[in-house]
């Protein structure tokens, strides 16, 4: 094992071992025991601390086996560190040969062959080195070493801290260059990106093909241990056997070596590592085979075996699964005709590919996606600055994944000077394909034409008349398994999208009975679609049996106090305000009626629930707006089962408002709420509902010396007339005017602070700018600490924001590259719990 790490494979083998050596050679339990140590048994680790946990597991299970007589002398074993580090100079190393110049030149190559040990460990080939520099016998010079050792009578500290090292190297050595009938392992992990840059370089020098992860170049390390027709037995991560930059690999061990058993062992195969972290297979296969050529390809009847224990979640299942398991076999010489080489247990991967008939194209990266997406309900105006940007989907529906915008600028902004960021997929832009969603189940939607992100990836048919032939291929569940037969990564690289086979005539069958009319236009009545048509009640349903007529109906689900509070609130969907967006004719007829409703929008976007200023309470208000969206369908039972839908069934629409509306609006909309539920903390107490897009430095004004004004007048009467609570609810509201002043003044903590913006164009108090998002514009509104306590916290509910630092890096350019270390952090981290003064804005824009 030459990654024995602390000796489990070496402790596992010898149980086997010591019995076949005692049936085959009629050996006692302590006879066996000992020649399977001394024989049998070789371990290499690169950590000198597991080397000495691995010999102490092998020793304790030999004291401890049946009939071997306990604790006692055991042979000398075979197991040694691969990664110990020569300190010493070179001149200091060759003293320890004294005048042994066969010793001598042992060390010296020992010396060469180490350099980089404590990086390499057991890559370390010296079979590799050419003969003219390197030819030792690495157990003569152990035997050399000990013997000048044994003669040493004056040697300093130092001096036996290199004798020991040199003895250690010597046995190292001699077990690298062994050749072994049997490699059992479990590889190290460790992808090409974060290895070290000497790692890095030595793997692409000497394993060019298995080059892109640690565990690849060391499957092709261990068949370089082997005897010739030696086998390989070891455990690795499962991504090598489908991906495309794998391809190369999977050709050389196909066509030069022989495959036998493959495993798939799926997420949760290790019982310390949880969740989808490693995805493992167990995989046997022989050093050794005749190369494949497209002449004898077809004589090479060698079948790899193999079964499938992925969908079991516990390492006991799994392993409960290796036994029970069907085995499936499938010749390995016909893996080379699948797509790229994948190695796959199915048959049936021949045929036209779906690569003939479209192009898989791969989504965009921003480089900074906090900064550079938002939802469109953050914004009211896209401009230039903004376009629609396509993103993932849990489950297959028509239309989906349409609730993002991308800070484009027109191609020529701060996407251009983000480290990461990338322009792809704008081939596809405008064209009619499929959006996938590259993770698990592979949901997929239709594609918007527009902007998609690097989750998605969109197939654009060749012929655009294949494009339903190819939906309902890729919507299918047959897509999906075809797609895993291939490949089982979580998330699929957009190539291997396409290298399927496909079925053109099936489908397009499938599609004329199923869509005689063609694919459906845009419709959704999900309010987090940007094509939403915007009707509190309305609805379109996808006609199942009529196989194409979409009709409009009315529904009481959930969403639609929602609906109904945000067009109270004058919010507008971008259905509403885009008449040349593209949309099913029923959707844009729900476009339409609801101009009948913008006469119930209020004017300067704040509605206070409770009656203040002449303007009746938000429910009745509400109230009103819903009876004209239903018309002649509106009833009592129908606002009851709207408030039932809502959680607060039995229960008047003002609870609603007051108890759930904030708390159900902030998870609808992702935690990004554009009506703020302002409240002085009192149930019965000032709250009102505010528009965010209206929310500017004079609106809060009003807000604060209006509305408040006027509900803080009213109590100071209600305390003149003796009214009961009115004390209360009048010290409750004053404090909110206080902390809704310290927002307008805006000094720390009750700024708004925007990472990516130099420090003079930091907003002076309640300056919010729309783009730069929910998400830092309300964080003032928020109290945000245990200790120290950093904002209003005037919400009703508090949205799940987080305020940590961004991933990624900024560069040495960004404003606040330097503010990592200052803040617990490392620079180019991006900050984001950060406040700033008023004179620290001050200052730095009168110096801009």
């Amino acid at each position: 094992d030459p990654c024995c790490g602390s000796g489990h494979f070496l402790v596992a083998a010898f149980l086997m071992l010591v019995p076949m050596r005692m049936e085959l050679e009629e050996l006692s339990p302590q006879e066996a025991v000992d020649s399977v140590l001394r024989d049998n048994l070789h371990g290499l680790e690169i950590d000198q601390r597991c080397v000495e946990l691995a010999a102490f597991a092998l020793a304790l299970t030999a004291w401890k086996y049946p009939g071997a007589d306990g604790y006692r002398q055991l042979p000398q074993l075979n197991v040694a560190c691969s990664g110990l580090a020569i300190s010493a100079k070179r001149e200091e190393w060759l003293e320890l040969a004294g005048d042994d110049d066969e010793l001598q030149g042992g060390l010296a190559h020992l010396y060469q062959l180490f350099q980089q040990a404590p990086i390499l460990g057991s890559l370390i080939n010296p079979t590799a080195i050419a003969a003219d520099f390197f030819n030792a016998d690495y157990s003569r010079t152990a035997d050399l070493l000990e013997q000048a050792l044994s003669r040493e009578a004056d040697c300093d500290e130092s001096c036996r801290e290199m004798e020991v090292v040199a003895q250690g190297l010597a046995k190292a050595a001699t077990l690298l260059a062994g050749r072994y009938h049997l490699v059992a392992t479990n590889v190290p992990y460790l992808s090409r990106g974060k290895q070290d840059e000497q790692l890095r370089e030595f793997c692409a020098s000497h394993y060019p093909a298995a080059k892109n992860d640690l565990a690849t170049v060391f499957l092709d390390r261990c068949l370089e241990f082997c005897h010739p027709d030696g086998t390989v037995s070891a455990v690795l991560p499962q991504n090598w056997l489908f991906l495309t930059s794998y391809k190369k690999f999977r050709e050389k061990l196909l066509k030069h070596d022989t495959w036998h058993q493959l495993a798939r062992l799926g997420p949760g195969a290790f019982e310390t590592i949880s969740g989808e972290v490693v995805k493992a297979i167990l995989i046997t296969l022989s050093r050794g085979n005749s190369p494949m050529t497209p002449v004898n390809m077809a004589d090479n009847d060698n079948l790899l075996h193999g079964l499938d224990v992925s969908v079991p979640r516990t390492a006991a299942a799994k392993a409960a699964g290796l036994l029970t398991s069907e085995i499936k076999s499938v010749a390995q010489a016909k893996q080379l005709e699948n797509p790229d080489a994948r190695v796959a247990l199915e048959e049936g991967l021949k045929g036209n590919l779906l690569e003939a008939k479209s192009y898989s194209h791969h989504g965009l990266t921003s480089g900074d996606m906090p900064r550079m997406k938002f939802s469109f309900w953050e914004l009211t105006e896209w401009m230039d600055v903004w376009i629609p940007f396509q993103s993932t989907i849990k489950d297959s529906q028509l239309f989906g994944g349409n609730e993002s915008l991308l800070r484009w600028e027109s191609g020529n902004g701060t996407i251009n000077e983000l480290q990461g960021a990338r322009k792809d997929g704008m081939g596809a832009w405008g064209s009619q394909g499929v959006l996938i969603s590259q993770m698990r189940e592979l949901p997929v939607a239709l594609y918007s034409k527009y902007a998609f992100d690097n989750n998605t990836a969109v197939i654009i048919p060749n012929n655009p008349s294949h494009l339903p032939a190819i939906w309902c291929f890729c919507s299918s569940p047959v897509y999906n398994e075809a797609v895993r037969r291939i490949d089982q990564k979580l998330n699929v690289t957009n190539a291997t999208l396409v290298k399927v086979p496909f079925d053109l005539d099936h489908w397009t069958k499938v599609s004329a009975e199923k869509y005689p009319n063609g694919l459906p236009n845009p419709y959704s009545d999900d309010p987090t679609q940007w094509i939403f048509h915007g009707h509190p009640c309305g609805s379109v349903v996808w006609d199942e049996e009529s196989r194409w007529t979409a009709h409009g109906s009315l529904r009481t689900d959930d969403t639609v106090l929602q609906v109904a509070v945000a067009r109270l609130l004058g919010y507008r969907w971008p259905a509403e305000l885009d008449e040349e967006m593209e949309l099913a004719a029923e959707q844009r007829q729900w476009v339409k009626r609801c101009e009948s409703l913008l006469p119930y929008a209020d004017e300067d976007g704040i509605v206070c629930i409770p009656p203040v200023r002449g303007e009746a309470a938000a429910d009745d208000r509400l109230l009103n707006l819903l009876a004209a969206a239903y018309g002649k369908s509106w009833s009592a039972d129908t606002l009851a089962r709207l408030l039932a839908s809502s959680g607060c069934a039995g229960k008047t629409l003002g609870n609603w408002l007051r108890e759930k509306f904030f708390i159900q609006h902030c998870k609808l909309f992702h935690h990004r709420p554009f009506i703020w539920h302002i409240w002085d903390g009192l149930p019965d107490g000032f709250a009102a509902l505010v528009n965010y897009h209206k929310l500017d430095y004079k609106l809060l004004e009003t807000l604060i010396y209006t509305y408040l004004g006027d509900w803080i007048a009213r109590q100071q009467q209600d305390i003149a007339n003796g009214i009961d609570g009115a004390v209360e609810k009048l010290a409750a509201a004053e404090n909110l005017k206080k902390k809704l002043e310290l927002i307008l003044e805006g000094e720390a903590t009750y700024d708004i602070f925007i990472r990516w913006k130099p420090l003079g164009q930091q907003p002076l108090g309640w300056q919010p700018d729309l783009n730069d998002g929910i998400r830092l514009n309300i964080r003032p509104f928020i109290t945000v600490g245990d200790v120290r306590k950093k904002g209003a916290g005037v919400l009703r509910d508090k949205p799940n924001i987080h305020w940590k630092k961004d991933r990624g890096k900024d560069v040495e350019s960004a404003p606040w590259y330097h503010l990592g270390p200052q803040y617990g952090g490392k620079e180019g981290d991006r900050i984001n719990d950060h406040h700033l003064t008023l004179e620290e804005k001050r200052q730095a824009r009168n110096r801009t």
